[in-house]
């Protein structure tokens, strides 16, 4: 124990005495988290803006729908011209019963939102004209919290992102410079076993991780942000020791080849970027092909993310996160094997 305790205070003292280290686990995620939060803040709010000519009940329905923002423009001829010069992406005009609606292809999204959205309204204007009772209807709602803002989504990835990266990179370049400046071989001579000197680093890289969360909900909880916990947002906290794991196990693996922390940092770029982007942190992997969807299905970050958004956000209870959590501990079983076989205590 008084082995474990000198290490495990030796690497926390040498981690926040290290200005690279401090930027890299607590500065960058939070760049990408205040950037983010800000391009994103107002995403939900946001109106399609279309031109309109004439009056009518359609103009009148699409104006009071709160999705479009119409602009009024006097003739079609002169809509139509803001069409094609790609200044608005669509012109609905009417007169009496005749209704017109011309739109820009080359933006398909907004076009075919606009087309979706006045064609319903059209239908729903023949239908009243009828004077028949509709025969379906319609209750739309989202599963989520109506209250919800996109920092709520962005939170979660971002959060295990910075995970990841710390963890990963906390080992590795931790057990390089340790071995390179030989103070593994004084702490063998000690003699200390190769468990104590994991254990301890893991110590570290586990309290790293609780200050990094609780400093990154603390900003994103702001009035700036709005971040808003559910009720059991406390079942993060076996996620966030199991995502530690698993990217420390990485991280050990990284530092057991690397003969430099050069060597190191290029490695664990190699690793976490890549997933980060193919795990849904950065965007989500809806649209994405199926082979990439299989490929993110065995990376530790994607279930992390998973296993963290179902209790900060959506709402559910530990249940949830026995898949995400289990193939962690599946994970950290045989990456932390595999590191403790090829474990070095000096360069051969």
């Amino acid at each position: 124990m008084t082995a474990f305790r000198s290490l495990s205070l030796a690497m926390f003292k040498g981690f926040f005495r290290d200005k690279a280290a401090l930027f890299f686990t607590f500065v960058f995620p939070l760049i990408f988290l205040v950037v983010f939060g800000l391009l994103f803040k107002d995403a939900g709010t946001s109106k399609i803006k279309i031109a309109a000519v004439g009056d009518g009940p359609v103009i009148t329905a699409l104006e009071k729908s709160g999705a479009v923002e119409l602009e009024h423009v006097d003739s079609l001829d002169a809509a139509v011209a803001k069409v094609k010069n790609g200044d608005l992406p669509a012109v609905v005009a009417q007169q009496g019963d005749s209704v017109v609606l011309r739109f820009a292809a080359s933006d398909q999204a907004k076009s075919g939102t606009v087309l979706g959205l006045v064609a319903g309204v059209v239908d729903q204007a023949n239908l009243a004209a009828t004077g028949q009772p509709p025969k379906l209807k319609l209750d739309p709602a989202r599963v989520e919290d109506s209250s919800l803002k996109p920092i709520q989504f962005l939170t979660p990835g971002l959060l295990s992102w910075g995970l990841a990266t710390s963890a990963v990179f906390g080992a590795a370049l931790t057990l390089v410079n340790w071995r390179k400046k030989q103070v593994l071989r004084r702490i063998r001579l000690a003699p200390v076993g190769t468990p104590t000197v994991l254990s301890s680093r893991l110590l570290v890289s586990v309290g790293v991780a609780v200050v990094q969360a609780a400093l990154f909900v603390t900003i994103a909880s702001t009035p700036l942000f709005g971040l808003k916990l559910s009720g059991q947002w406390w079942l993060g906290l076996p996620m966030l020791v199991l995502g530690t794991l698993s990217f420390f196990s990485i991280g050990m693996l990284v530092g057991s080849f690397a003969k430099t922390e050069e060597a190191a940092t290029a490695f664990a770029n190699l690793l976490v970027l890549p997933m980060a982007f193919l795990s849904g942190t950065f965007f989500p992997l809806d649209s994405a092909p199926a082979w990439l969807k299989t490929v993110s299905n065995v990376l530790p970050l994607k279930h992390l993310n998973e296993g963290m958004l179902n209790v900060l956000v959506r709402g559910k209870g530990i249940d949830s996160l026995l898949v995400p959590g289990g193939i962690l501990i599946g994970f950290t079983l045989v990456v932390g094997v595999i590191a403790a076989k090829f474990f070095r205590w000096e360069d051969a």
